[in-house]
């Protein structure tokens, strides 16, 4: 059997080959709804709000701003994929550092894609005494089954595609792009980096 050995495609060249889905303009109108739809549902709570590392650092500093009641600010690693899509485990790097005892806790990632881990840090949070847990994504990934868990506030929906920028990754490079873009068909970071 010949099998052809993948082109590789430099990094900087990346951008040219992928396919943009949400610019910045887009995705600045979609954080200022979903804060304010936080402000209306959470501004009289006195939430802790956790960023997710470190995926949700982004769209965490362009919310934060936004929000303008009192409230705490504090962040969790919890990481199913560890720069392999194909990993199933769930591995804690670091808890929340507030007494969430009693507490309403609003958790920040970038995307919600099978909800596993994100499932995961809210049920941590109530084990550690949290009264309630919302979430915030600024993307949701469409996939054909249902989820365990849904979140409270979503900002803008998305392919069942490898996505990255503002935030989201690939090999842990281009988080800080400032839109969202679909790796291109046929790719993999095996490709890009020449793996």
């Amino acid at each position: 059997m010949n099998q052809q050995k993948p082109q590789h495609l430099a990094p900087q060249d990346l951008l040219t080959e992928a396919t943009l889905i949400y610019s910045a303009e887009a995705i600045k109108k979609a954080i200022c709804k979903i804060a304010t739809d936080i402000t209306q549902s959470l501004e009289n709570t006195t939430p802790i709000i956790i960023c997710t590392m470190t995926g949700g650092l982004v769209f965490a500093g362009q919310l934060l701003t936004q929000l303008k009641f009192l409230l705490e600010v504090d962040y969790a690693h919890a990481s199913r994929y560890q720069n392999n899509i194909a990993h199933n485990t769930l591995t804690w790097h670091s808890m929340p550092n507030l007494d969430l005892n009693g507490r309403t806790v609003l958790l920040l990632d970038d995307i919600l894609d099978e909800g596993m881990t994100l499932l995961a840090m809210k049920e941590k949070c109530l084990s550690l005494g949290a009264l309630q847990v919302f979430s915030a994504v600024l993307i949701e990934k469409k996939l054909p089954h249902t989820k365990p868990i849904k979140a409270d506030f979503v900002g803008l929906q998305a392919p069942n595609e490898y996505l990255f920028g503002f935030g989201m990754d690939v090999d842990g490079y281009f988080r800080n792009l400032p839109a969202i873009y679909v790796l291109p068909e046929g790719l993999s970071k095996n490709v890009i980096f020449g793996r």
